[in-house]
């Protein structure tokens, strides 16, 4: 494991910016405030975002849209300091009890130690692939993007355009994807304290309140469902647009290369690895990984 401090890799070579922001999202146009009775704000003109966290209360918001397939990006900034025992959220998900579900995390830390990205993917129901990582930076000293790439081969978690983890559609091998339910993003900042940071030692210290995570640059190119049909017509074939191009990428053999840096330095859990777990054996998908 690298030190946060060390970068194993010129970042001019490795973090190559190959994400586009639109300039044109609205807080106030793509987002609803969903709870936190005042403590989430929409400020600047609708270009930033501010969810808050005290004693009494976290706060979230969640899309307008509903997605089936796209590429999400969006920037934050989070919770500075002593974050300990606080969690943001930011991920998608559908409704009911089979629901599906593609997880960012991000685990609050004592001053001075990394926050823990924890990474899940839930299909009709069913989670248990965590993967955590910590990052190459200090994710609270200013904003960075986090991207959700998610069309009908896979799914890819990216941290400024560089891939962390890659999760195929493997339902040949009776792997359940995530392709049927359409998706809404959802944003939280909420207290965690009994797991959230060193399995729960490490409580929230109330007299830091209120914490603050920011977001802005959202920007979603994707397939929004309305009424039952999709912006992009049929989501079983790729769109014609070449607009759409997400709609079939993978990862190149440059960003093979980013996402294996990532593993063999920063990795800090893989579900694929914990046998005591999964004593039946490893989940399937597995053996692929």
């Amino acid at each position: 494991m690298a030190s946060l401090s060390t970068v194993l890799v010129p970042l001019a070579a490795l973090l190559v910016a190959s994400l586009t922001v639109a300039s044109a999202s609205n807080f106030y146009n793509d987002f609803d405030i969903t709870w936190g009775d005042g403590r989430a704000n929409i400020l600047s003109n609708g270009e930033l975002l501010t969810l808050n966290l005290d004693k009494a209360s976290g706060s979230g918001f969640q899309s307008r849209k509903e997605y089936l397939f796209g590429k999400i990006d969006m920037q934050l900034k989070l919770v500075p300091g002593n974050s300990a025992g606080t969690v943001t959220a930011y991920y998608l998900s559908s409704k009911g009890s089979a629901w599906d579900e593609i997880d960012f995390e991000f685990l609050g830390n004592l001053s001075g130690d990394p926050y823990i990205l924890h990474t899940n993917v839930f299909s009709q129901g069913k989670g248990n692939r965590e993967q955590q990582f910590y990052l190459w930076f200090d994710p609270t000293a200013d904003f960075h993007t986090y991207s959700i790439l998610w069309n009908p081969q896979r799914i890819v978690f990216s941290v400024d355009g560089t891939p962390i983890r890659e999760f195929k559609n493997l339902e040949s091998m009776g792997v359940p994807f995530p392709k049927n339910q359409p998706m809404r993003i959802y944003s939280s900042l909420w207290n965690a304290d009994d797991w959230a940071t060193r399995g729960g030692l490490v409580k929230t210290d109330w007299a830091l309140a209120p914490f603050t995570a920011s977001y802005r640059n959202f920007n979603a190119e994707a397939c929004v469902l309305s009424n039952g049909a999709s912006s992009c017509g049929t989501t079983t074939s790729p769109p014609a647009s070449t607009s759409n191009a997400w709609f079939s990428e993978e990862l190149d053999s440059t960003r093979q290369e980013r996402l294996k840096w990532v593993r063999e330095n920063y990795m800090v859990y893989n579900y694929c690895k914990d046998v005591n777990r999964f004593p039946q054996g490893l989940p399937p998908e597995c053996s692929m990984s």
